[in-house]
């Protein structure tokens, strides 16, 4: 058996959000679900790499007069395209639902078939759930727990008289350290 997997390329030169949102669209009533999508990345030898840097289409003769083709190089929109083809995917819906407002294609948001992407995100709607709360709980929880025990390895010194002894000699041990650095051997050049 063999198996046909497509492989999408996304934010290619001369695609523009109208043509990935055209491709999406397709892919969806076609029944395509795609998993392996890579954005353009401009490699050597190759035509697409002519387009991305000089914004020129190399099929056809240059000229300063010839058409501009559009270079996707800012991130959110490389982003945006790859969202575009991976439309089913849950973490891309905020992305796409913003650009379709800014698209003016807010008829794509929705739950019914024509629609690209669902119109809520469970996702967004589980980080605004907060659990109903017994009255009172906070401060039954602070009369129960008891405070944490404090040892010299917690960040307090068991007794007060050993905090004084120990920076006494932690302040003595600095001052010789500070002399024994200025009496340092001094070599005499000749």
């Amino acid at each position: 058996e063999q198996y046909l997997i497509p492989y999408f390329i996304a934010a290619h030169p001369g695609t523009r959000n109208e043509d990935m949102l055209q491709l999406a669209l397709w892919l969806k009533t076609n029944g395509f679900r795609a998993d392996q999508v890579q954005a353009f990345y401009p490699s050597p030898m190759a035509s697409a790499t002519t387009m991305y840097h000089t914004g020129k289409n190399p099929l056809r003769k240059i000229t300063y007069k010839s058409e501009a083709v559009e270079t996707v190089k800012d991130p959110e929109t490389r982003r945006l395209h790859k969202a575009f083809l991976r439309y089913h995917d849950s973490a891309n819906w905020g992305l796409l639902r913003k650009a379709l407002r800014t698209m003016g294609r807010e008829e794509l948001i929705g739950d019914g078939e024509n629609q690209l992407i669902p119109a809520f995100d469970p996702k967004e709607q589980q980080k605004n759930y907060q659990a109903p709360r017994r009255k009172n709980s906070a401060t039954a929880h602070k009369k129960r727990t008891a405070s944490p025990i404090r040892t010299q390895h917690t960040g307090l010194p068991p007794n007060a008289k050993a905090t004084t002894s120990t920076q006494s000699t932690k302040k003595k041990s600095s001052k010789n350290i500070k002399k024994n650095t200025n009496k340092r051997v001094r070599v005499k050049r000749k």
